[in-house]
């Protein structure tokens, strides 16, 4: 529901993520949500390389995953499936956020 765009060469994959897909609306830098992801993955054993900035170096969100070449289809699975949990954690934790005001 967040990811705008999915891109990469090999195993290299950028995933970009916004607060609104129709208009690619980046979500606040304010909310850091490429380091909440970036904890919630740790969280469920996955490393990624989270990054801010991506759009003028302030606005946008994306998370880098970079597997060894050895990785196995189920491996990708797993990491495909870990990485989603992490960044529906960190979006929901972001919407308890707007919710409460806190």
């Amino acid at each position: 529901r967040h990811v705008g765009d999915i891109r990469g060469r090999g195993l290299f994959r950028g995933v970009e993520l916004v607060a609104d897909r129709a208009t690619k609306q980046a979500f606040d830098p304010a909310l850091k949500l490429h380091a909440r992801i970036k904890a919630e993955a740790m969280e469920r054993g996955l490393m990624c390389y989270p990054m801010g900035g991506t759009i003028d170096g302030q606005q946008g969100d994306h998370v880098l995953l970079a597997p060894p070449y050895i990785v196995t289809p189920e491996q990708i699975e797993m990491i495909a499936d870990r990485l989603a949990d992490a960044i529906d954690a960190a979006i929901d934790s972001i919407d308890s956020i707007d919710s409460t005001g806190n």
